[in-house]
């Protein structure tokens, strides 16, 4: 287990484990205020975890029920989970961006079963074979049944100062791995809190935003691309991530993750010149950091999904297109 760290002017990054994860632990980073401790994320829930912060805490001289705030950079569970709890024993505010407070809004609402149904027609359309498809059609609602996150109370709104007594702490939008990702900037000391859109060696899953409701045509390779841009023009002196460590050069970290995305969109209109392909078998012929028969069921979902990502960038590009009426969905190079 990692330990807590004194990154000096009042901040500490907490590293709270995610169960049965590869990254480890989210880090947890709290900063002092002049109203009191001010936590950026939360870490999953899970009681293991949830001891760990409160043993971060304390080894930072202070306790959960002394926690003033909560600011959350998106939705996912490692870094929103354990927010409700962290309300309950401060009695604490929580703040996100609209775009994700609505997804926890619909998530909340939502009939586990609703959300299967909606990822396997998904699976089933980006041609995911029945050997894929059966095990979640057999879990059924079981897979999300008493996901029930945290609704928060306030909105993080782009471009403002938060309210943050002694601090001057700006949120920047920076949609792409979440449609309402915020990076928070401290202007006093140039710190970026970059949560998992800017990470030292990890490029971040950007995959397809998922709303049962909702069929805009969304963008999200688009969006991350340009919020990368946004966040290497504030040259932050440090960045705090929410996973691996805190790392300085925010522009070169930015150049590196466009490249690789230009490299993977080129990769990938290489593959549909040959001819046509569904996203599933764009995805088992993509290189990836292991074969794709050494890739567990869940993780092959998050790749088709990045892969529809970036076709859905092709396709804005001009560079690909659907083929009309193919069933399931076959792309080619135009």
């Amino acid at each position: 287990m990692a330990h807590v760290t004194d990154h000096g002017g009042g901040i500490w990054s907490i590293p709270v484990p995610i169960p049965d994860n590869p990254l480890g632990h989210t880090l947890v980073h709290l900063l002092d205020t002049d109203d009191g401790p001010v936590l950026v994320d939360t870490g999953w829930d899970d009681p293991g975890s949830y001891d760990a912060l409160v043993r971060g805490l304390a080894e930072a001289g202070t306790a959960v029920a002394d926690v003033h705030g909560v600011l959350i950079t998106h939705h996912h569970p490692d870094h929103h989970g354990l927010s409700g709890r962290v309300r309950e024993a401060s009695g604490c505010w929580i703040a996100m961006h609209a775009a994700d407070a609505e997804v926890v809004r619909r998530t909340r609402e939502a009939e586990p079963d609703r959300w299967v149904e909606y990822l396997l027609a998904r699976l089933s359309a980006a041609g995911a074979p029945e050997s894929h498809l059966a095990p979640l059609r057999a879990a059924g609602g079981r897979v999300l049944a008493g996901l029930r996150p945290a609704l928060p109370d306030r909105e993080i709104v782009p471009g403002e100062l938060l309210p943050l007594a002694g601090r001057r702490l700006r949120a920047v939008w920076t949609p792409g791995h979440t449609p309402g990702h915020v990076c928070l900037y401290l202007e006093e000391s140039r710190r970026l809190f970059s949560g998992d859109h800017l990470l030292p060696e990890i490029s971040p899953h950007i995959g397809l935003y998922e709303d049962p409701d909702d069929l805009t045509e969304t963008d999200p390779l688009g969006d991350y691309l340009d919020s990368l841009e946004r966040v290497a023009r504030l040259s932050p002196a440090q960045v705090l991530p929410a996973h691996q460590y805190a790392f300085a050069d925010a522009p070169r970290r930015v150049r590196q993750l466009l490249d690789h995305h230009a490299s993977r969109l080129t990769e990938l209109r290489a593959l549909l010149v040959d001819g046509p392909r569904t996203p599933w078998q764009l995805a088992e012929t993509l290189p990836w950091n292991r074969a794709w028969h050494e890739i567990p069921a869940s993780s092959r979902t998050i790749a088709v999904s990045e892969t529809e990502a970036h076709l859905r960038r092709l396709t804005k590009l001009g560079r690909a297109e659907a083929v009309p009426g193919s069933d399931p969905v076959t792309y080619v190079a135009t």
